[in-house]
């Protein structure tokens, strides 16, 4: 049995599941890593609450450098920030 219910992802920020309509997709694609505004991307996928704080903490703490073994543009947290 899953530990986390169908239709649930981790953010990569506090760690805690919530369901992927409550979440903003990352994607790391050959182009760089860019916002998926459709869910359907290919390549390797990062979630972030779509709230103030977990944005925040993200932008703060570079976790999306973490969670994709990289270096991440700035622009990318910039236009993260712009979802709020």
């Amino acid at each position: 049995m899953p530990s986390n219910p169908k239709n649930t992802r981790k953010c990569c920020v506090c760690k805690e599941h919530a369901d992927k309509s409550e979440l903003i997709r990352l994607v790391k694609t050959s182009d760089g890593v860019k916002i998926d505004t459709t869910g359907k991307m290919d390549g390797r996928g990062a979630y972030v609450h779509r709230n103030e704080k977990c944005i925040d903490a993200c932008i703060k703490k570079f976790a999306l450098n973490a969670a994709f073994k990289g270096a991440v543009a700035k622009e990318v947290y910039d236009e993260l920030k712009n979802q709020l």
